[in-house]
């Protein structure tokens, strides 16, 4: 197995074996695991040990906000994954990133930053899920960023994950919104604050011209401790059960399986995709899927691997009138010359992902809160 090394750049082959005394096991590095591994280990002696199957997550092409379509469309960082034919698409099957690398997806999103509006967790707990309410979650949002801007009352200054504004010092960045108020729809200074319906500028996960992904917010500093360790190149086939308890993993690497056991708890957090994945190679899941699979049904539970419910987003061009847009930038020359800057100085076009306004509207009269979302971006973009 590999560990890599605090920076985020790799590391060599570890020399000890996998299979020591850990408190817990944490599947997946990304946003869920990350942030976990933080603070599981956080009093220093609880053994925590995270499996990732990615690999390192340095080098500009992750670390530069400006670079972010690249990692997505990348074999190397992204698993891949399509969605079944869309008989309203024409059959199309779209496409579904998910990051297969040190931060998981957190190392190849956009870092745009959106809660998510009150009414949605209003929603959820309508629905069932107490203490999901806004005002139950709020605390923890404020816990966890280190916001740079935004209204005070509902921002959080002390947290691992900084939260920061690009300088929107295109024109056009004024224009859309100028534009949106002009059509009738709201200013909002901050839609992470207390008004989340309008348009204003984004919040995103960048700090000091670099991405501010999981990895680097929480995982990075949990092992600098010495009690959490990162080994990748690790494939979880399943979990380990003794009787109801989960005591540990396989786990797949170079064609050689390993077993891990947890004296605590075995966290799953593989995303979306994989995690139903992995409870249904381990024996949970629909009862006919795994009995076709020829899985051993430990727990037949229907919803595992069903009802992924994602959001779509549509790209559409405006000609802007005015030679005042990034088109100028596409060139290589332009992209070598910010590629320098912000290696050298990480600063530039190249330290912001250019998504620096954002609005929330809703589609139609009745619906309560917004449920759209613009990203404006002042240059033709291709994801």
């Amino acid at each position: 197995m590999e560990t890599a090394a605090l920076d985020g750049s790799g590391g060599a082959p570890d020399s000890g074996a996998m299979d020591g005394n850990y408190d817990y096991i944490i599947i997946g590095s990304g946003s869920a695991g990350s942030a976990l591994a933080y603070r599981l280990g956080e009093d220093g002696t609880t053994r925590v040990l995270v499996l990732e199957f990615g690999g390192s997550d340095a080098g500009p092409l992750i670390q530069m906000p400006a670079a972010l379509s690249y990692p997505m469309n990348m074999k190397r960082y992204d698993w891949g994954y399509l969605a079944e034919p869309e008989p309203a698409l024409g059959g199309r099957s779209l496409v579904c990133p998910r990051g297969k690398v040190i931060g998981g997806s957190s190392s190849i999103n956009g870092m745009i930053y959106v809660r998510g509006h009150a009414g949605d967790y209003a929603h959820w707990e309508e629905s069932g899920a107490t203490g999901w309410g806004y005002a139950d979650v709020l605390p923890y949002f404020r816990r966890m960023e280190h916001s740079h801007g935004g209204e005070a009352p509902w921002r959080g200054t002390g947290g691992p994950l900084h939260v920061t504004r690009g300088p929107r010092d295109n024109p056009l960045h004024d224009a859309f919104v100028a534009s949106a108020e002009a059509a009738g729809y709201a200013a909002t200074p901050d839609y992470n604050g207390y008004r989340q319906e309008g348009f204003g500028p984004a919040d995103m996960t960048v700090w000091k011209g670099r991405r501010w992904s999981a990895a680097n917010a929480y995982l990075k500093p949990a092992m600098k401790r010495g009690n959490v360790r990162l080994v990748t190149g690790a494939m979880v086939d399943r979990i380990i059960f003794e009787g109801t308890r989960a005591a540990g993993v396989s786990v797949l690497r170079g064609g050689q399986r390993h077993e891990v056991r947890a004296n605590a708890e075995v966290v799953l957090s593989a995303g979306a995709i994989n995690s139903p994945a992995i409870l249904q190679r381990s024996g949970i899941g629909p009862g006919a899927v795994l009995q076709s699979a020829g899985v051993e049904t430990l727990a037949a539970r229907e919803g595992v691997g069903g009802n992924l419910q994602d959001h779509l987003e549509v790209y559409f061009q405006i000609a802007c009138l005015q030679p005042i847009t990034l088109y100028k930038h596409l060139g290589l020359l332009s992209k070598a010359r910010i590629g320098a800057e912000w290696l050298f100085f990480k600063s530039g076009l190249g330290a912001s992902n250019q998504f620096e306004t954002l609005g929330f509207i809703r589609s139609a009269e009745g619906i309560s809160y917004p449920d759209i979302q613009y990203h404006f971006l002042p240059c033709r973009h291709q994801l």
